[in-house]
């Protein structure tokens, strides 16, 4: 029997494969999730109704694994209909994810962090909270295909796709927890935004038991002043990349070769342009204030911590040969953590962290990213997965549909239907013609290389002249002599010759009286 005959089916009524998600979703239901959906999304279009029941629906498919709107009907299986009530098919969750504008994705947003609110006053979400709290920013490129996908775009690292921007919230004792989201076009700078996803999470993390000391960490493309005083209005310190532009490059040559501090890595380091791991290093910090090309009000100081890293002999280099003086790289942090430099630099590079769980999210919850509408997808990013591709005759009219490109010479698209039919209107009789003339001989043969005729031998518009100028003079400057008016002479004996032997005798194919001999 061949394999495309053979299918399994789990259809025991008795057992389920995934267990845990009694307990998760008794939780959740404690925290109070349908209700904060039900007292904070408005959706009144047409599949947007049953809203408590669809997002603890789509919410239940990621807990389970499923990264797709196809993988949701994991929660109809075997015995799942004796554990659970109100579970959608995935053709109505995908409808479900299409009904949403911008607006409701904000009020989403708005559930998510008043749900990680509550879960957070019914279990220990961030433990060790008093030693220290953790606000990581970064943005990742998701990777679309096709030529439907709305706000699409290549973006920093050359990869057509989405901009997602997350903020993670962690502390020395607990795992990263993802506090806000933004999902954006692929083109977007990264920067863009981060203001206020910043302000979003400082909330969010202080209403979930971060009182102490928070830190907001990011990367150079956040080395900002918007950043900068967001992470200081929210009443939190700040850990920043610094750009390596010619202020921080004069602050890092500014260091006496007496102020480098040592450190060894316990564990290595991999170094990208070095291609090596790293375990040895020397660190510094200078005073430094920022954005000195703004207003005064604008500037911000803090320290900066350099770390420099020796430069070993690059492949570039002919080996054997050695090297006049010590080169190195540095790495600069914009702070202004009350720890002290060596840990304060070691907390800056746990900033890493952010990274694993973007991995974790691009294998999971985020691994399909294919709705053409990208509405549907910043909805995807915090409730669920949608690969079903929404209606050409349902999208926006103003988007048209999708092509692959705007180019005449390309096809239509696959997507688009035919017309109602319509009664073919009765075909028009030919047209009147009237007798035609055959050309028999020329009076002349045709000659290459001749003059253009003159202009004013035209036989049909005369060329227009321009009136004459009348000269005004000037009460301080006398007026120039007179000029005797040249007669231009006239080639039209020349030309004339040519243009009557120029003719065509016509056979003539006409009655007699409207073609005499």
């Amino acid at each position: 029997m061949s394999g495309a005959l053979i299918s399994a089916t789990f259809d025991d009524p008795n057992l389920v494969s995934c267990g845990g998600l009694a307990p998760t979703m008794a939780l959740a239901q404690r925290a109070g999730l349908a209700d904060l959906v039900s007292s904070t999304l408005t959706l009144k279009a047409e599949g947007g109704v049953n809203a408590h029941l669809k997002v603890p629906a789509l919410v239940a498919g990621m807990v389970t694994g499923a990264d797709s709107i196809d993988d949701m009907d994991v929660l109809r299986h075997g015995g799942m209909g004796r554990l659970f009530t109100g579970a959608r098919a995935p053709s109505t969750l995908g409808t479900f994810l299409r009904t949403f504008t911008f607006g409701h994705v904000r009020q989403l947003d708005a559930v998510a962090s008043r749900f990680l609110i509550a879960l957070a006053k019914n279990a220990p979400l961030l433990p060790g909270a008093d030693q220290g709290v953790y606000l990581d920013i970064d943005d990742t490129i998701k990777a679309t295909h096709g030529y439907a996908k709305q706000g699409a775009g290549y973006g920093y690292s050359g990869v057509k796709g989405l901009n997602a921007l997350l903020a993670i919230v962690s502390t020395p004792l607990s795992a990263p927890v993802v506090a806000a989201t933004r999902l954006r076009r692929g083109g977007t700078n990264s920067a863009r935004g981060a203001a206020r996803i910043v302000a979003d999470a400082l909330v969010t993390t202080k209403a979930c038991g971060g009182n102490g000391l928070v830190t907001v960490r990011a990367d150079s493309a956040y080395y900002g002043h918007d950043v900068i005083a967001a992470a200081r209005r929210g009443g939190a310190r700040f850990s920043i990349t610094a750009r390596m532009n010619h202020t921080v490059l004069k602050a890092i040559s500014s260091i006496e070769e007496s102020d480098w501090v040592p450190i060894h890595y316990p564990n290595a380091i991999w170094d990208e342009d070095e291609q090596r791991l790293v375990s040895d290093a020397e660190v510094a910090e200078v005073p430094f204030t920022a954005f000195t090309s703004r207003r005064k009000a604008d500037h911000i100081s803090a320290r900066l911590i350099v770390r420099r890293v020796r430069r070993l002999n690059p492949r570039s280099v002919p080996d054997g040969q050695g090297e006049l003086f010590p080169d190195y790289r540095h790495h600069g942090v914009f702070t202004d953590s009350p720890l002290t430099m060596l840990q304060a630099e070691k907390t800056h590079r746990a900033h890493a962290i952010v990274e694993q769980v973007i991995a974790d999210l691009k294998s999971g919850a985020l691994a399909h990213l294919p709705s053409g509408q990208i509405r549907s997808q910043r909805c995807v990013a915090g409730a669920g997965c949608d690969r079903v591709q929404p209606h050409p005759r349902g999208r926006n009219h103003r988007l048209g549909l999708p092509r692959q490109s705007h180019h005449r010479d390309h096809p239509p698209a696959a997507d688009r239907g035919p017309g109602p039919p319509r009664p073919l209107s009765p075909t028009a009789g030919h047209p009147p013609t009237q007798g035609l003339a055959l050309a028999r001989q020329l009076g002349r043969p045709v000659q290459r290389g001749l003059r253009a005729t003159d202009p004013s031998n035209d036989l049909t518009t005369q060329p227009q002249q321009a009136p004459p100028r009348t000269q005004v003079e000037e009460p301080d400057r006398p007026a120039a002599p007179s000029r005797p008016q040249q007669r231009r002479p006239d080639r039209s004996a020349l030309t004339q010759p040519r243009i009557l032997h120029r003719w065509i005798e016509v056979q003539a194919s006409l009655p007699s009286s409207r073609c005499p001999d």
